[in-house]
């Protein structure tokens, strides 16, 4: 599903001068009384949640578009596991029939124990978002546990901005709707900017509707076919230098926005998810997996991919060689490093990112 990173810039004097404020302190109890919960719930092993599956079933579909190409799937657990708790901008994989495996937010409420839902937009007549939208209520399918490398950070706790401003590209919105709702329940201000071809197309409005009541102006929903497509500039030039935004959406959003906010001081954090990312693309390789079996990475996909065939279970997040998290060992061959988290030690050491480097040569033996 994702790349996820986040970048920070804070500014010098952010709150200016301390003065007593009772209601900002009986705030800061409460979330001090909730955070701890709040951070056991972020702080967890990448690896040891990302080997562990279980097993679902269906209980609920419902189109949450009005064209009907976005269904909410509501899961609950299978011969009765408990599920576990998660955090916003938390994500499963679904270990899908065919034996394709996506990755899906968690849209629901954390506090909804007992069910995640996840919110899939159809993007063809087949592959993965076809057959997740082919399920039926009552079918069973494996997940993983949540996985979160894109979490949100309360102001005061965590974060040094004063309020949060969202940007949602299409299905982006699904990560950003419970950060929008634990927002609200904590009374940290928030805005959003939501983007889409149409109104049609955009999912959850009603539900956003519920969190926008009339007077209060929080969310600019901006359609291409109304209002053109947008500019980073134009989304980032009101956001106000006190904010942390926080962004998910297509690379064409994700990437141009990440451009405009290096070269202005728009804001305090930067936070973002991006999806639909693309194939790292070469010469056809065999990776040899030491004790198993070969396989064949072919020149349009990456090695992550291939392995990930054989050995479903095997632990990545970003997907684009900066989190460390698919992380393997060369025992033999030549690697084209692409990523931008391993030091040079390590890569004499043999390690290697297969989400997005490759073999130099025609083959690797790696040690998965």
């Amino acid at each position: 599903m994702a790349n996820r990173r986040s970048a920070t810039r804070v500014p010098a004097q952010l709150y200016g001068r301390p003065r007593a404020d009772y209601t900002m302190a009986a705030t800061r109890a409460l979330f001090g009384a909730w955070m701890p919960v709040w951070e056991r719930f972020l702080r967890y092993d990448t690896r040891e949640q990302a080997s562990t599956t279980v097993d679902v079933e269906v209980s609920a579909r419902t189109p949450v578009s009005a064209d009907a190409t976005v269904i909410e799937l509501l899961l609950r657990p299978a011969g009765g596991t408990p599920l576990p708790t998660w955090a916003p901008g938390a994500h499963i994989r679904i270990l899908l029939p065919s034996g394709r495996i996506r990755e899906y937010s968690l849209c629901g409420r954390p506090a909804d124990d007992g069910e995640y839902r996840i919110a899939v937009r159809r993007i063809s007549e087949a592959g993965g978002s076809a057959e997740v939208h082919d399920l039926q209520v009552g079918d069973v399918v494996r997940i993983t546990h949540p996985l979160n490398a894109f979490p949100l950070a309360m102001p005061g706790h965590g974060s040094a901005a004063a309020r949060l401003h969202f940007i949602a590209g299409g299905i982006g919105i699904t990560p950003i709707l419970p950060m929008i709702e634990t927002a609200e329940a904590f009374g940290v201000p928030w805005s959003l900017t939501y983007l889409g071809r149409s109104t049609d197309s955009l999912a959850y409005l009603e539900r956003l509707a519920g969190l926008n009541p009339e007077g209060r102006n929080r969310i600019d929903i901006r359609t291409d076919d109304v209002a053109g497509i947008p500019t980073a500039t134009g989304l980032i030039e009101a956001i106000g230098d006190d904010a942390a935004v926080y962004f998910c959406g297509p690379p064409s959003l994700t990437d141009g926005l990440l451009a405009a906010l290096r070269t202005a001081e728009h804001c305090a954090e930067v936070h973002f998810e991006r999806f639909g990312l693309p194939t790292p693309a070469g010469r056809e390789f065999e990776v040899s997996i030491a004790g198993r079996n070969t396989l064949t990475v072919a020149h349009d996909e990456s090695m992550l991919t291939a392995l990930l065939r054989a050995a479903p279970a095997a632990t990545y997040s970003c997907r684009q060689g900066f989190c460390g998290t698919c992380k393997v060992r060369v025992l033999d061959g030549e690697v084209e490093h692409a990523d931008s988290v391993l030091t040079d030690h390590e890569r004499q050491q043999g390690f290697m990112l297969p989400c997005v480097s490759r073999a130099a040569d025609d083959s690797l033996t790696i040690d998965l």
